[in-house]
């Protein structure tokens, strides 16, 4: 079973993406230096956005989560787990975890890269403003025998 989820987001100047263990999409319009794990804002879904069916998926037992992120020319994937406890509940945010942490903005756990291992040829695309950015997210959830 497989379930997609398309995510529309913007560039900004301030996006730094060097966090060692997690990345964020978030609805805010505006972000300051701090935000180290932002790579996208003002973005049209949060996890309390995303589809009732994509949010079942994601907590299946196996269920794995892809995560490309496009801007321009410029592409990446990521590899991630979901997990039973995931709640999809946040009303702003999108956080990819390299960790097992789980809160109400994780989408994903146990993911192979974080902000800081996305090519530095993306993240300047995603310090362009004026930047589109396509987040596609995919859940498969394995056949059970």
């Amino acid at each position: 079973m497989k379930k997609t989820e398309v995510i529309i987001a913007c560039g900004h100047k301030l996006i730094r993406s060097t966090h060692k263990t997690t990345f964020e999409i978030t609805k805010e319009k505006h972000i300051t230096e701090k935000g180290d794990c932002i790579i996208a804002i003002d973005s049209n879904k949060a996890c309390a956005n995303l589809s009732r069916d994509f949010k079942e998926a994601a907590k299946e037992p196996g269920a794995e989560i892809t995560i490309t992120i496009m801007a321009g020319e410029e592409k990446e994937t990521v590899k991630a787990k979901g997990d039973l406890r995931l709640s999809f509940t946040h009303p702003t945010d999108i956080v990819v975890r390299k960790s097992s942490y789980v809160c109400s903005r994780t989408l994903a756990m146990k993911a192979e890269k974080a902000a800081a291992d996305l090519s530095r040829r993306l993240v300047e695309r995603l310090r362009n403003s004026e930047q589109k950015v396509k987040i596609i997210l995919i859940v498969n959830v394995p056949e059970s025998k």
